[in-house]
């Protein structure tokens, strides 16, 4: 079967000459579709459900990282395997070494066709184990998932890598009204919740706002505290009651002190195996 692939890149030209080198590297590679932002990417990627994402780390809008932890939590696995990622990267030296480490696949900015070869040959390589993979066998098949759920963990934590920042202890926030600012202890949070333009804030008794995005907030939290569970949520680990699993198969989270349910993304459902 003819491999399929999915361009997502903001730079016309950019997008071209990646087609290009693909096309004399990897000949029967069929590129059904190109986006220009991580939306389109998300929603053409679903529509066509193509074996290969070529997906630029900094798009407007949702970015590459937003539109790889969309998908990991909506791809229909009825339909089709989840797709090989490859990040289109102009990261600096660090990055780069931060995804040689992780043996994470990327092409970086302007395309090198030597290295290009060699995420051809990783990528040709997966396809045809999963060509492998029994069909209709679900201990094999959820296998083949996790495994491919483990590799955009490692490229998602590779591509936001960099030196980290002080820890957090306090956090200026405002209430529901926005009238009053008020320093909320980082001990008191147990969870964030990425909402519009804010990022909700919530303790046992209060809910307040920050403009902080969650993917700037998350490199200052403790990740053994603070554990992302969806791509819009990060809880507090030890106010974790309990897990629930729906008639869907989907995760949720009961935290002490608090009513609501909390949603666990595919991508993160690692987390709770013993669910």
């Amino acid at each position: 079967m003819q491999p399929t692939a999915l361009i997502a890149e903001d730079e016309p030209l950019l997008a071209q000459a990646l087609q290009a080198e693909l096309a004399a590297a990897w000949p029967e590679l069929k590129i059904v579709a190109t986006a220009g932002d991580g939306r389109s990417a998300v929603r053409e990627a679903l529509r066509l459900l193509p074996q290969v994402l070529f997906f630029d780390i900094r798009m407007p809008g949702l970015d590459g990282l937003g539109a790889a932890a969309e998908l990991a939590d909506c791809w229909p696995t009825d339909e089709a395997p989840m797709p090989q990622l490859v990040f289109v990267t102009a990261y600096d030296e660090y990055a780069t070494r931060a995804f040689e480490a992780q043996a994470i696949d990327y092409v970086l900015k302007p395309v090198q066709p030597n290295r290009l070869r060699k995420t051809v040959a990783r990528l040709q390589q997966a396809l045809q184990a999963m060509r492998q993979t029994a069909p209709g066998t679900p201990a094999i098949a959820d296998e083949a998932l996790e495994k491919t759920l483990a590799q955009w963990r490692q490229v998602l934590t590779a591509a936001g890598a960099g030196a980290p920042p002080a820890p957090l202890r306090m956090i200026a926030a405002s209430d529901a009204g926005g009238a009053t600012v008020r320093m909320v202890p980082i001990d008191e949070v147990l969870y964030f919740e990425a909402a519009d333009k804010y990022l909700r804030v919530l303790t046992a008794t209060h809910e307040y706002l920050i403009r902080t995005p969650l993917k700037q907030l998350l490199p200052q939290l403790d990740p053994d505290t603070f554990w992302q569970v969806h791509r819009a949520v990060v809880v507090r680990s030890a106010a974790i009651e309990s897990v629930h699993r729906d008639e869907a198969g989907k995760l949720h989270l009961m935290l002490r002190g608090r009513a609501e349910k909390i949603p666990v993304s595919r991508l993160y459902a690692h987390l709770f195996r013993a669910m």
